[in-house]
């Protein structure tokens, strides 16, 4: 039987032009955040307290959680594009083609860019498992859990959620083990994204993902407004945005007061 004929299969040269317009969203969000961290950062607008303010640490978990939703959702895509949703005793090398792990070296690779551009701006609170190193581990679980039946993602995903906040011991504040997410403080750090309760986040993305795919695909398949076009452009690159908005922010910002022009 052919991928494209297999239930909830993407058909060939099929665009999710929805999914990449909201993970667009995601990216536009992230970006206005961004750009109001580097300015307060800079003194170039009225005092902002980012670490402790619920409005920008709000900001911060919505924006985490639309792009993790997409992340799944994607993931979801990507499955069925190839053969279908992984049936339970499925191969690793149907679970890990050769193209999963270049697109995961990308991620990883960025991430370790991250932790060191950080380090140099902020040596104190460097980012040691921030969002592309959360994603990174995220994806190869996120695969291992594919051939799980539908039904059984929903409660896995309910347990990642709820499981930091059960589930907590001082062991976990060490640095290297903070990635987990059952800590009992909060690591120093400018970004941190732990594996739990954000895979929790991915699994109802994979699992939302694999239903709008049986049963409403044109949901995220299909073509957008002309006005939304731009975002969905826009999500089709998100780990290039990713890497080149802050620099190119901080280019700007730092540019200008050199110039006096601020």
């Amino acid at each position: 039987m052919k991928a494209a004929s297999l239930p909830g299969a993407a058909r060939s040269g099929e665009r999710f032009d929805r999914l990449d317009a909201l993970r667009g969203v995601a990216m536009v969000w992230m970006a206005g955040f961004h750009l109001c961290f580097d300015l307060n950062l800079y003194r170039l607008m009225p005092a902002q307290n980012f670490y402790r303010d619920p409005f920008w640490l709000n900001q911060r978990t919505g924006i985490v959680s639309l792009f993790l939703l997409c992340a799944g959702a994607a993931q979801a895509v990507a499955l069925q594009s190839r053969q279908g949703t992984p049936a339970q005793g499925a191969s690793f090398s149907s679970l890990f083609p050769p193209r999963f792990w270049r697109r995961w070296a990308q991620v990883a690779g960025c991430a370790v860019l991250v932790s060191v551009g950080s380090f140099v701006m902020f040596p104190k609170s460097w980012i040691s498992f921030g969002v592309l190193h959360g994603i990174a581990v995220m994806l190869v679980l996120l695969r291992l859990a594919s051939p799980l039946p539908q039904w059984a993602l929903w409660p896995l995903a309910g347990a990642a959620i709820a499981l930091p906040r059960l589930v907590q011991h001082p062991f976990f504040n060490q640095p290297f083990a903070h990635w987990t997410g059952l800590v009992t403080r909060k690591p120093i750090t400018e970004d941190w994204v732990p594996v739990l309760p954000w895979l929790g986040v991915m699994l109802i993305g994979l699992a939302a993902g694999r239903w709008l795919l049986a049963n409403r695909r044109t949901w995220i398949a299909g073509t957008v407004p002309r006005a939304a076009q731009p975002l969905a452009l826009l999500g089709r690159w998100p780990l290039t945005f990713y890497m080149l908005h802050q620099p190119v922010f901080l280019g700007v910002i730092l540019g200008g007061r050199a110039l006096g022009s601020w």
